[in-house]
């Protein structure tokens, strides 16, 4: 089979295009014939060797912890798929030396989802990261909900950062098809654009300098949840739009590694101030959010493409090192690579 591998870290160009044997499934593994890979921020970040530069876990890497195709082989001892199902995968280089950039992937059971009949795999290929990061940041407020669907976030208003991104991008979707209300940041009547394509009942240049009268317009008794991106440039608008009680879910660090928080507003609020980070959120949020994402699917609320405010840029397996250079380079949208046929 073709694989992308790097043996060291550094830019796009340690990945390198080779020939590996077909590998095989042990017990509790799923072995899948990959249509389609998913790019995003993290599989930058860890070819480039982390926060810390740090070594590589395994001789060789194979990056990109989403995917979706086929399953082709199953290990002892699986249950609940067969061979020629349609799945979506996640985590699937999570402390694993083989990505989804290659032509088939073995992963365990538990980081392997069923594909809904009628969903493409553009869309099966966006969701992983970024639909569970969306998923956890709706479901952390403390008067909950823990899990996601429809009525779920009824009478609840939710404000996300940067919803012309995947992250943000799913955000707005999940949390409309839970029945909130939702306003989105943007920094562009095209990024404003693709927002409400996606399901923004409105959206804020956060640029203005009325930006919070505009969010505060939409929402007079504040925001309940934050989805949000750049928690060091945009602390003080979410603390001015913040609802009593309402929590700010933070699941990066565009903008810079350190916040200021200003101390007495959140105090009034009795903020809550969440980090989210899908490799260490825990299995039972982790599977909630798979079964409630793969309802979504069920439902069709999750569709991708400019039309539905997540434009997808592709590129084929060879040229996996531009695709990573693309989200490396803040690409608007989601980019993908084709794997193999469908």
């Amino acid at each position: 089979m073709r694989s992308i591998v790097y043996t060291h870290t550094g830019d796009p160009s340690v990945l390198e295009l080779v020939e590996r044997d077909v590998p095989e499934p042990g017990p509790g593994e799923v072995r899948v014939r990959v249509v389609r890979s998913g790019v995003n921020p993290t599989d930058w970040k860890s070819r480039r060797g982390g926060t810390d530069g740090s070594r590589l876990p395994f001789p060789e890497v194979t990056p990109n912890q989403d995917g979706a195709g086929v399953v082709d082989a199953l290990g002892d001892g699986v249950d609940g798929l067969v061979v020629g199902d349609r799945v979506w995968t996640f985590l699937s280089a999570q402390q694993r030396p083989t990505g989804t950039a290659q032509e088939y992937t073995v992963l365990p059971l538990e980081r392997v989802a069923a594909l809904p009949d009628g969903v493409d795999w553009d869309v099966a290929a966006s969701l992983g990261v970024p639909a569970l990061t969306a998923h956890r940041a709706l479901t952390v407020h403390e008067d909950g909900p823990t899990r996601l669907g429809p009525g779920a976030l009824a009478g609840r208003t939710v404000l996300v950062a940067g919803g012309a991104g995947a992250v943000g991008h799913a955000a707005i979707q999940l949390a409309a098809w839970s029945g909130a209300r939702v306003v989105s940041t943007i920094s562009s009547p095209a990024k404003a654009a693709l927002a409400t394509a996606a399901g923004a009942h409105a959206t804020v240049d956060y640029h203005d300098d009325d930006a919070a009268d505009q969010v505060r317009a939409f929402a007079p008794d504040g925001v309940d949840v934050v989805v949000e991106v750049a928690i060091p440039q945009n602390a003080d608008l979410d603390a001015q739009v913040l609802a009593t009680r309402g929590v700010i879910a933070m699941y990066a660090n565009n903008g810079g590694d350190e916040a200021t928080l200003q101390v007495r507003p959140n105090m009034a609020l009795n903020a809550r101030y969440q980090f989210v980070l899908l490799y260490t959120m825990g299995e039972v949020a982790l599977r909630a959010a798979v079964e409630d994402v793969t309802a979504a699917l069920r439902d069709g609320a999750l569709p991708v493409g400019e039309e539905h405010g997540l434009p997808i840029t592709r590129f084929p397996l060879e040229r996996t090192a531009d695709a990573h250079d693309a989200v490396e380079h803040d690409a608007v949208g989601k980019v993908l690579v084709d794997v193999q046929p469908e």
